[in-house]
């Protein structure tokens, strides 16, 4: 009897044990659900865009650009309207877009918002208006190219781009900047001179200028611009290589650079071509140039194929360095 005992207290011990374990387990789930439930949802909108501008490009299309917003704000996409119509929707690390398929010589309202991840949406950034001009169907003759331009740093992030008037049988509607064949603001057909922002600090620009027609032909290139901005506080001086230039000869490409004051003998530098990393070059030991550097490459690309090229420095902390001016090149058969 006593055993019989022993084995029915163990039973009841054990059946405790287990009614205290899934109070334990259902409290903790309770627990779980009510913090759950009291976990904050996102419902904060993100900041509306800020300096939103629109101008129309041809009779059929209007450039609209705004600023990027802040990181905090997790934007995700941005929400393009035209009037109340939603037209176009870019990610949030795209600031400016084209819009298309638009009436000659008529008035448009264009207004921006963000969006983050949770689908909170901004309020419209203020309206901005713009206006096609008129169609020129047949006019398929391009304008001449801007016949000067000139810039300037303004700060680490900024600089002031100018050009002189270009000229069209049909007249010019819109002024487009270029920085490594991309297309990163447009101007309107009087303004002869814009204020580019969110630039890198300590970094070569090349910029070019390009003017279109209302049929959208576009120009040739201007004569090519280069602006260096300055280091931001607590940045160390420029680390480009300086005076970069390539020339193309048949079979061959001939870089030639000057060498940034890093401290130190810089002997390896990276080639970019067309935006991406193509090859490093290395001076060995004792071959370290001590002024100019000048490199040649072998070529198997057919005659009259493009390159951009631009080029950095390994610093002696082992980053690389600033990129040097972009060169564009057309390759010799």
């Amino acid at each position: 009897m006593r055993h019989t005992a022993s084995l029915r207290t163990a039973a009841a011990t054990a059946r405790a044990a287990a009614t205290a374990a899934l109070t334990g387990l259902t409290a903790l789930t309770v627990l779980a659900t009510t913090l759950s439930g009291c976990a904050a949802a996102d419902t904060t909108a993100p900041h509306a865009p800020s300096g939103l501008t629109a101008q129309a490009g041809s009779a059929t299309s209007v450039h609209v650009m705004w600023q990027s917003s802040a990181p905090s704000d997790g934007v995700v996409n941005f929400l393009v309207f035209q009037g109340d119509r939603l037209v176009r929707q870019v990610p949030a690390d795209k600031t400016m877009v084209d819009v298309t398929d638009l009436a000659p010589q008529t008035a448009y309202s264009f207004t921006v918002r963000a969006r983050d991840a949770a689908g909170n949406t901004s309020p419209p950034a203020p309206a901005a208006p713009a206006t096609t001009p008129a169609a020129r169907a047949e006019d398929h003759r391009a304008p001449a190219a801007p016949p000067s331009a000139a810039g300037r740093a303004l700060g680490p992030t900024s600089a002031r781009l100018t050009w002189a008037a270009a000229t069209d049988d049909a007249g010019v509607t819109s002024y487009d900047v270029y920085q490594g064949g991309v297309r990163i603001h447009t101007a309107g057909p009087g303004q002869d001179g814009t204020t580019l922002e969110g630039l890198q600090p300590d970094t070569v620009y090349t910029f070019t200028v390009r003017a279109r027609d209302g049929a959208d032909n576009s120009s040739p290139d201007s004569p090519p611009v280069e602006v260096t901005t300055p280091a931001g506080p607590g940045q160390k001086p420029n680390t480009a290589p300086a005076e970069f230039t390539a020339t193309a000869s048949p079979g061959a490409v001939t870089l030639s650079w000057t060498a940034p004051h890093t401290g130190r003998e810089t002997s390896e530098y990276q080639l970019f071509v067309n935006g991406a990393p193509t090859t490093v070059i290395q001076f060995g030991a004792g071959a370290v140039p001590a002024g100019r550097a000048e490199h040649r490459l072998t070529v198997t690309e057919p005659a009259g194929t493009v390159w951009t090229v631009t080029l950095r420095a390994r610093l002696p902390d082992g980053n690389w360095g600033a990129f040097s001016a972009e060169r564009r090149i057309v390759l010799a058969g």
